[in-house]
């Protein structure tokens, strides 16, 4: 039977695991599931060719942080775009409480089980967020109703547990009635459990008294159930830039009175005047992407930011990167000399950085930042060549939805387009940081997000962009 059922999905040419849902499920699978089909009962005829394949694979196979970071991508992705969690559970990607159409729609729908709800509530719960516990939770309860006297042996989860978790929510946000509601209805199944009826005695004296008490020893102050505030795309950026802008906008071919793009001038889209945000199609090729890729994916790992004088994870960024020396491929040290020349920099070492290559996965994402130092404290500063001046990023994939680099201040985003350059001044021309420029890097919904930065120094720049006459520039 489990057989069956990933031979489904594996044979189905439509399901991709672009879509989040079946990346969750695939990670969960090789993660849990497929451990408790090793070790149960129905697999003891064949246990030790079993035990022994797993045994092969077992360090190449999703860890538990795995399906935990897996779990609060869905969240991520929930808050973000306003997704329904009814509708992610059917495998429908809706905003909440609108006709609109989905975000997006996959080639074949993937729904997930009561099983896997409850882990996103669990995952969620063990962090005290109960907003987010309770709203999976509820939806792991439904399902398991619904199916409740048949057990699959890969769920690690029950009806019961479900309750379980669901009513110490409903009370830990000041829901005292319908937790103690959920704690009965537990009882009906499992009427032998102490600790829940314990706490239904406490709920009804809670109820009579007219207030909330303790906890485990530490007074329960009810949580208000309003759901975090999403950083960027709750509602979609789309501010006009004023008039007088407007007529500065505009698509051209571009020399930058290089003898390098005099052949093939480079195509320049204008997205905004202030900030200055310039785009640049068909900056590299699909051949240049695919290497650029390549020659990072062996040295992919997690990514870091600065902290202080120090670097280190975080989970405002999550996603994975490389960087690439110039001399690492040709391809490199070609993208090294079409920067230069569009942007009229001076790229050499070591006025920038080398080139980071990030691969944002299931609900990757960046919160909004500047890239420039606000600090003298700064990592960037150890390179003794200035602050950050200017941004080269370029989409080195296509991603069918979300991932949009949105600018939060100035209000507006900039799609993901395939091979082009995303270029944008960091500083001012009087040396301070330009607020306008804070930036995040939009969750991924459905897909798989390729990027490549190139960040470039104040210094070897004093005669390419000059300072301006006014102090206030």
């Amino acid at each position: 039977r489990f057989y069956e059922k990933v031979q489904v999905l594996h044979q189905d040419p439509e399901a991709s695991v672009d879509n989040p849902l079946l990346a969750f499920s695939l990670i969960k699978r090789l993660h849990s599931d497929w451990l408790n089909i090793v070790y149960s009962d129905e697999a003891t005829g064949n246990a030790q060719a079993l035990h022994a394949g797993l045994r092969e694979v077992e360090q190449e196979l999703p860890g538990a942080e795995d399906l935990d970071g897996a779990a609060r991508a869905l969240m991520r992705l929930q808050d973000v775009y306003a997704l329904s969690v009814k509708g992610l559970a059917n495998g429908v990607f809706q905003r909440s409480g609108t006709d609109h159409p989905p975000l997006y729609s996959p080639g074949r729908r993937i729904s997930l089980s009561a099983d896997d709800c409850f882990h996103v509530g669990k995952v969620a719960y063990d962090t005290g967020d109960y907003y987010h516990s309770i709203a999976w939770l509820e939806e792991a309860v439904s399902l398991f109703r619904l199916s409740y006297g048949s057990w699959n042996p890969e769920d690690r989860s029950s009806l019961e547990d479900a309750l379980d978790h669901l009513a110490f929510s409903y009370f830990m946000a000041g829901n005292i009635s319908h937790a103690l509601s959920l704690s009965r209805e537990f009882l009906h199944y499992d009427p032998s459990n102490q600790r829940v009826t314990r706490n239904v005695a406490k709920y009804e004296k809670l109820l009579e008294m007219g207030t909330v008490g303790l906890a485990g020893g530490a007074m329960v102050t009810p949580q208000p159930l309003s759901p975090p505030t999403p950083y960027a795309l709750l509602h979609p950026l789309s501010s006009q830039p004023a008039p007088e802008q407007l007529l500065q906008l505009g698509c051209s071919y571009e020399t930058n009175s290089s003898p390098y793009l005099l052949l093939q001038p480079a195509k320049k889209e204008m997205v905004r005047i202030r900030p200055y945000v310039a785009l640049y199609h068909d900056f590299i090729s699909d051949a240049e992407a695919e290497t650029i890729k390549w020659l990072a994916g062996p040295w992919l790992q997690r990514s870091v930011v600065a902290s202080g004088e120090k670097q280190q994870k975080a989970e405002y960024r999550i996603s994975q990167s490389a960087w690439l020396k110039d001399t690492a491929d040709p391809v490199v040290r070609a993208l090294d000399r079409r920067i230069a020349a569009v942007t009229g920099l001076d790229l050499r070492p070591p006025y920038a950085e080398y080139l980071q290559v990030v691969n944002y996965g299931l609900g990757g994402h960046y919160e909004p930042h500047f890239d420039h130092a606000t600090s003298r404290k700064s990592p960037l500063y150890r390179m003794k060549s200035g602050n950050r001046i200017a941004t080269v990023m370029i989409y080195l994939s296509a991603v069918e939805a979300g991932g949009s680099t949105a600018f939060i201040y100035a209000n507006f985003s900039v799609p993901v387009v395939k091979n082009a350059a995303l270029f944008w001044w960091n500083l001012r021309r009087n040396g301070n940081g330009d607020g306008d420029t804070l930036h995040a890097g939009c969750p991924v919904l459905a897909g798989d997000k390729w990027v490549a930065n190139k960040w470039i120094h104040e210094h070897g720049q004093e005669f390419r962009r000059r300072c301006g006459a006014d102090p206030r520039d």
